[in-house]
């Protein structure tokens, strides 16, 4: 049986009409069975605000209205609602109780499972919308088979236990109804509630593909496909009708929004094709990722990604000696932090963090715990409102005269940072926030409205 699984974001699923349109592309492919689904959107916000320390009970209350409002309009529109609303009412009192517990103490388990209450309406909604239009259909708690560590905030998924349990549980359900989950959250050995961190739908939908041996994933989101880059800072971007892997890890990793950095891994390990499509406006086509695509261009894509930080490290015991990387590098890991770019001189390191990285409940990387135990062998300086601007594409490091077109455009701007060479696929600059923008509509022009170099 030929399997496709289904992602739909938070705009999609955003009300009545929205899951409507979704379910009429779920039904338009007999080989979509199994259909992931986000919170509906500003859900997910909402669950965050109540998560935060200081709330106050009149805050609260007013939040918990507006989530029950988003909920209940789309209940309001079903037929034969009684069950669904039923389900509704009791995961929105355990958003109550647990906000309330919330109010006492800041746990990290409690917040992920009240920031998991998004995806687990929105999942009880969408399946009742199938069976409205005919299909047999129910939602499935994807924490029965989506097994993860316990570090809640950001948990790692357990790649075999995940591949073990869903042929177990899914594969067999697959085959008699159309199973709606829940992307983003997932649970411990001990069945305690975890979340992937913000975003995570799109990797929940990968990993289960992976565990399913699926033929495809397709990802529904609002817009149709990839484009060279945000319409939105250059009007002249155009969609991409397919791209490899390596290149769309590139995007995902460096800032294209319409896909989560983390999605595309499960994808290149079992070599399942990606399909990036817009919910609003299906007969558009979309974005094909495949393994390989036939004569790849050097420059393919522009992207952005805002809110980063630079880490300045700077020691005196790294001039002629052993070791300061390592211990560098060691401490972050201690804090679970990934490095993003990383440049070196003699005494000084510079790296960057991406808060996309940052725990589903927004809470920042930098923590004063970590800022101290660097400090102690090194000094430190925060640079922030920075942002980080990525070209592209394939064979940029051994491809003569990039360097020179690039550094033309980036001419009138001050440049923070550079990193080259480390990939075939990017060449990468941060500059600060406010120039953003305009970099990115330059760097655009240059390399694909006046090159045959283009995609």
């Amino acid at each position: 049986m030929s399997l496709v699984v289904a992602k739909f974001g938070g705009t999609s699923v955003a009300d009545y009409v929205a899951m409507g349109r979704c379910a009429d592309i779920v039904l338009a492919n007999s080989a979509t069975r199994l259909v992931v689904v986000s919170a509906s959107s500003g859900v997910t916000n909402l669950l965050v605000e109540l998560a935060q320390p200081g709330v106050t009970e009149s805050q609260r209350l007013a939040v918990l209205k507006k989530i029950a409002a988003i909920q209940y309009a789309i209940v309001d529109r079903l037929p034969r609602s009684d069950d669904v609303a039923a389900t509704i009412d009791t995961l929105l009192t355990r958003v109550d109780v647990l906000s309330q517990q919330l109010l006492q103490q800041t746990d990290k388990a409690l917040i992920d499972e009240l920031l998991s209450l998004g995806e687990r309406c929105s999942s009880v909604l969408f399946a009742a919308v199938l069976r409205e239009k005919g299909a047999i259909a129910r939602a499935f708690d994807v924490r029965q088979v989506l097994r993860t560590d316990s570090n809640f905030g950001k948990a790692e998924p357990q790649i075999a236990d995940i591949r073990h349990l869903s042929q177990a549980q899914l594969q067999p359900l697959l085959k008699q109804q159309l199973l709606v989950t829940q992307g983003f959250i997932g649970a411990d050995a001990q069945g305690q509630t975890t979340t992937l961190g913000r975003g995570g739908s799109d990797y929940s939908a990968a990993l289960l593909a992976e565990a399913l041996d699926a033929d495809a994933v397709e990802i529904w989101t609002d817009v149709a496909g990839i484009y060279t880059t945000d319409p939105r800072l250059a009007p002249n971007a155009r969609p991409i009708p397919e791209i490899s892997f390596n290149e769309a890890a590139e995007m995902a990793t460096f800032g294209a929004k319409v896909l989560h950095p983390a999605t595309i891994l499960p994808a290149v390990r079992q070599q399942i094709q990606v399909f990036v499509g817009s919910s609003k406006e299906p007969e558009k086509g979309g974005t094909w990722i495949r393994h390989q695509v036939e004569n790849p261009p050097v420059y393919r894509a522009v992207a952005l990604r805002r809110d980063q930080t630079l880490l300045n490290l700077h020691s005196l015991q790294m001039l002629h000696a052993q070791g300061f990387l390592a211990e560098t590098f060691a401490t972050l890991a201690r804090h679970k932090i990934s490095v993003d770019l990383i440049t070196t001189s003699e005494v000084n390191v510079s790296l960057t963090l991406d808060k996309t990285g940052s725990e589903s409940s927004g809470q920042g990387l930098l923590t004063e715990a970590l800022l101290q135990e660097l400090s102690q062998h090194c000094r430190v300086r925060v640079e922030d409102k920075l942002a980080l601007i990525a070209i592209i594409g394939n064979r940029i490091a051994s491809t003569p005269g990039i360097c020179q077109q690039v550094f033309g455009v980036l001419a009138p701007h001050n440049v923070r940072l550079i990193c080259q060479g480390a990939s075939p696929h990017n060449l990468c600059v941060l500059v600060h926030e406010a120039e953003a923008a305009a970099v990115v509509a330059a760097l655009h022009q240059a390399l694909f409205e006046c090159t045959s170099e283009a995609a």
